[in-house]
């Protein structure tokens, strides 16, 4: 790309996609968890999952964009992020405000291909996108709120496919992942928690210190029985309890039993390997999906 362009791209983390897939993951598992208990048209599952995967794209880069505007002071004294194109100088705050308009106007146009109960569900999430960068300056719980806005999806796939939320399955679902978000962001944040203890910036990785095996160990528990219960109340066939349930248990057993929290280079490895446990997460969904259209 033109060097005057690839600023912006680094940006929006375009180089890393695996904030992308955390992001999708939710969405697909939703999409496809819908149309299997409402045995909806594999043609229609596979356009809204095209369309919530743009839009996935799309808004991850929004989010970077407004988290490096709030963070770019900030930035400027982590190793890590210094050379982030804010951080650096690459692109300056107002240009960043006219790309976020831009990306934000994409993302709208994207979500208006959507029923009205989704558009207004949808639109309600930027509210968490917009404040979660501040929550570090607050609590030493911002991964929360991280989860809150990054797992919106699993809501608006349900309701994407049947005009509005099945909140016995999509709620469940839901908390999954918002418990699996607090495990994958902790060993994020465990990459930055010396830079972050001089500068004052609050993380669950800092909250936990030496008890991290143990809380994540509760919260990876979370995630699994949340996921199992919202398979229950879908009536989901025996591939996602073995694949989406056992996968992802034994995804998150691995990471939980390997991880070095003082070797960031080791911490970014579990992290990215995330996208797995969503892989393995979506592939029982969509297994019994596939079995039903063809039995």
């Amino acid at each position: 790309m033109p060097p005057s362009v690839q600023p912006y791209l680094y940006l929006t983390r375009i180089d890393k996609p695996i904030g992308t897939w955390l992001l999708y993951w939710p969405c697909a598992w939703s999409i496809t968890m819908a149309s299997y208990s409402a045995q909806l048209p594999l043609s229609s599952t596979l356009y809204t999952m095209a369309l919530f995967g743009t839009g996935a794209v799309i808004m991850r880069g929004a989010g970077c964009t407004i988290n490096d505007m709030w963070d770019r002071d900030i930035d400027k004294k982590v190793e890590r992020t210094k050379v982030r194109p804010l951080a650096s100088g690459a692109v300056t705050p107002k240009q960043a405000i006219a790309f976020l308009g831009l990306q934000l106007s994409a993302g709208l146009a994207v979500l208006t291909q959507l029923n009205m109960y989704s558009i207004l569900l949808g639109a309600s999430s930027l509210s968490l996108v917009v404040t979660y960068p501040a929550m570090k300056r607050i609590t030493y719980w911002p991964q929360v709120v991280l989860g809150l806005a990054y797992n919106w999806g699993a809501l608006l796939g349900s309701s994407a496919m049947l005009g509005a939320c099945n909140w016995p399955v999509a709620l469940p679902l839901y908390a999954s992942g918002v418990c699996w978000t607090l495990v994958y962001d902790t060993i994020y944040a465990h990459q930055d928690k010396r830079d972050d203890i001089k500068i004052g910036v609050k993380s669950t990785a800092l909250r936990f210190g030496e008890n991290t095996p143990a809380y994540l160990t509760a919260f990876s528990a979370g995630t699994i029985s949340m996921l199992a219960l919202s398979g229950y109340m879908n009536d989901q066939g025996p591939l996602f309890y073995a694949l989406s349930v056992g996968g992802a248990a034994a995804h998150l057993a691995w990471q939980l039993r390997t991880v070095n929290y003082n070797n960031p280079a080791d911490c970014w490895s579990k992290f990215a390997s995330n996208k797995w446990t969503g892989a393995l997460i979506f592939s029982g969904i969509f297994g019994d999906y596939m079995l039903q259209m063809f039995s």
